[in-house]
């Protein structure tokens, strides 16, 4: 979909437009009002003036006030622009605020009304006075004429030009048309501005919505003092993406300890399949022996006493070696499957090696070995004593088991080579003898990998030491163990890390 900004469906954009049209619209309004309603407001506020003006002089000659008349009549004339003539029941003009009043109103047409007024559109008319709207042909001006008889018997005409009403509704109206302009350029800028004050939040909430939706919760909105619907929607998506990412990694971690579940599952039941194989295939020999020599004593192959205790020795030394070989199959395979967990602590690597020098005194006597053993009294690593250990018995009973005699000597040498500058320690354990084919050298790490298919029988080997080893050294890393091939013999190394 197209993230191209669209004018017109800017939320800026119509609120700029709808604030505008309604300021044009009240403009467009007033117009309007001032066109149909001002004229007539302003007629009806002049009729009531004329009214006002009848009643005042007819009080005036009803208290007997006359003498301040005149004057009082002379403001009113001059405030709202009348003309005004008073006669007697003589038909005398006793009052007039203009002399030309009287002859222009003389010139008018055929006197019809009752008060003697130029005929024309009577707008209101009682029993004391009527109001017409009549033309003055003579100057093509129009005004509002009030005639009345007074209670003394007085004639009372009052009038008022409205071509000024016209002329101001007119300017008026330009007015509005140059106010019309300016309001809507100023308009323009403060809709401008509050249409931004509107919307940058709401924009920045509509970013910060599309973050979310991409599973970003990085960008949180900016609360401001204001309390307003703006800043408490902030607040509630800044609540919610805060609940949201930590739902989401709860979500993950649930997901990753699932994988590890299954992960794990399968690693069980590939540990199963492959205990079983192994099981199934090591222990057919065994079992041949003890069921072939078990069926020898039940059927009596050798009466002497001699023969049927050594028959039994050997049930019961393949048995034994059946239940070494299960125990030793299953610490394996718990090894290999992460299921034993290491307790890597300081202690003495020395200290290791000649406790395994020790228990290994009666095979080493036995094969008549030579061990040099040239290291310093303390070298002091980090790992787990009890596992280390294993692993140095198991090349140094490989070591004893593979010895050979060379230029007159059968020889194991034990080498602690420390390396400082990379904070390791490599043990090395070399044995004279016959040389380990290029080709097997990353097979013997195996389990019940055999150079020699004969040999583990005769020496009751499991053919699984060096598998042993291998699983332990891969906690300490991919490179942390191997063989090599020396010039008279082989030497097996692990390295370990140096407690400085």
């Amino acid at each position: 979909m197209s993230t191209k900004f669209k004018p017109l469906k800017s939320v800026r954009v119509k609120l700029f437009l709808t604030l505008s049209l309604v300021i044009l619209g009240i403009i467009i309004f007033l117009v309007l009002v001032n066109n149909f309603v001002f004229g007539q407001f302003y007629l009806y506020s002049k009729q009531t003036a004329l009214k006002s003006v009848y009643e005042t002089v007819n009080n005036y000659y009803n208290n007997g006030e006359v003498g301040d008349l005149a004057t009082e009549l002379e403001k009113i004339a001059v405030r709202n622009n009348f003309d005004i003539l008073i006669r007697d029941d003589q038909n005398v003009n006793v009052y007039t605020s203009n002399k030309d009043f009287f002859s222009t109103l003389g010139q008018m047409n055929e006197m019809t009304s009752r008060f003697n007024t130029g005929a024309g559109e009577v707008i209101e008319e009682t029993d004391n006075f009527v109001i017409t709207r009549i033309k003055d042909t003579k100057n093509g001006l129009t005004y509002i004429l009030l005639a009345a008889t007074l209670d003394n018997g007085y004639l009372l005409y009052i009038r008022i030009p409205i071509n000024s009403i016209q002329e101001s509704v007119k300017i008026s109206n330009n007015f509005l048309y140059l106010m019309a302009g300016f309001a809507i350029l100023i308009a323009a800028v403060i809709v401008s501005y509050v249409t931004r004050r509107f919307t940058d939040p709401i924009l920045e909430l509509n970013s910060i919505a599309k973050k979310m939706s991409n599973l970003d919760f990085s960008h949180k909105y900016r609360i401001t003092d204001a309390d307003d619907e703006i800043n408490n929607l902030g607040k509630s998506i800044n609540t919610m993406s805060d609940k949201l990412e930590k739902t989401i990694k709860q979500l993950r971690e649930t997901n990753i300890e699932l994988e590890k579940d299954i992960e794990e599952k399968s690693k069980l039941d590939e540990m199963r399949k492959s205990f079983i194989s192994d099981v199934s295939h090591e222990l057919k020999t065994p079992i041949a022996l003890i069921q072939g020599y078990s069926e020898g004593l039940l059927e009596n192959v050798n009466t002497d006493e001699e023969s049927r205790k050594f028959y039994a020795e050997v049930i019961l030394d393949e048995t034994n070696k059946m239940d070494r070989l299960v125990k030793q199959l299953l610490e394996l395979m718990k090894l290999e499957y992460g299921k034993r967990e290491f307790n890597d602590t300081e202690f003495n690597l020395v200290e290791v090696e000649k406790e395994v020098i020790r228990k290994s005194q009666v095979m080493i006597e036995e094969e008549k070995v030579e061990i040099e053993f040239k290291t310093p009294d303390e070298i002091n690593v980090i790992a787990d004593d009890f596992y280390i250990e294993q692993v140095v018995t198991n090349y140094m009973t490989n070591a004893i088991k593979h010895v050979e005699e060379v230029n007159g000597k059968k020889l194991i040498k034990i080498e602690n080579e420390v390396d400082v500058e990379k904070n390791k320690v490599r043990v090395k354990v070399f044995n004279t003898g016959k040389q380990i084919p290029e080709e097997h050298l990353n097979r013997i790490w195996n389990r019940f990998y055999k150079i020699d298919a004969s040999r583990n029988r005769k020496d009751g080997g499991t053919g699984i030491g060096l598998a042993f080893v291998k699983a332990i050294m891969s906690n300490y890393g991919a490179n942390s163990y191997g063989v090599i091939n020396k010039e008279d013999g082989v030497e097996f190394y692990f390295d370990l890390e140096l407690k400085i």
